[in-house]
């Protein structure tokens, strides 16, 4: 199964370009907000989990961030945001693997996870993705997924969308939530697709 995944993203990377995909950000600056709302210093360990070859890695590193971790499924991915970034992605730890099978040798002052976690279909997967998190998070948690009145399917794979409610509520066990927001992104095509946005604190006492 992982491996056909992994096939599907390789695929969608070596045959689209940014425009062409409904997930590209010019500027992702929900997801800067949610980061910068965290106070953390430059050297803060963060992740972005399924990062891709999106443009967050770009702004982070603009903004003097030192030690940033960029996981994606997909080496395609990953080899295209190298290439964007030139010298510069000598900077970044890259790590090829599917967030289900990650075995982090260290821990995040911040996890940031923007249209990854809906793609977690079972109750398995869903654990798996919870038990690393709650292994290697010492900090903060920053999650967007499909709303409840988002998108069901991207690139045409199901999703699981949720409700403030809902996310919350899967991440009690060992996660705070500070806060939420919706919002609508305008995707390449000019459609749009509503997210849910939320903060969470890492409670070791859950």
């Amino acid at each position: 199964m992982e491996q056909s995944i992994q096939k599907h993203w390789d695929t969608v990377y070596q045959t689209k370009q940014p425009h062409e995909v409904s997930w590209t950000q010019e500027v992702p600056k929900t997801s800067l907000d949610f980061i910068h709302s965290f106070g953390v210093p430059k050297t803060a360990k963060m992740i972005d989990i399924g990062g891709g070859d999106s443009n967050l890695v770009d702004y982070l590193l603009e903004e003097g961030f030192e030690n940033i971790t960029v996981l994606d499924i997909s080496a395609q991915a990953l080899e295209k945001a190298k290439k964007r970034l030139g010298d510069k992605a000598q900077k970044i730890n890259w790590v090829v693997s599917d967030i289900t099978a990650f075995k982090p040798d260290t821990t995040f002052d911040i996890w940031h996870d923007r249209a990854t976690f809906h793609f977690l279909t079972t109750a398995e997967q869903v654990a798996r993705y919870l038990e690393t998190a709650r292994t290697s998070v010492s900090g903060y948690m920053t999650i967007g997924t499909f709303s409840d009145k988002g998108p069901e399917k991207c690139s045409g794979l199901p999703i699981k969308q949720y409700s403030e409610a809902a996310l919350t509520a899967e991440l009690q066990n060992g996660f705070d939530k500070i806060r939420c927001i919706t919002e609508d992104h305008i995707t390449p095509f000019h459609t749009k697709q509503n997210f849910l946005f939320c903060s969470f604190k890492r409670n070791i006492n859950a």
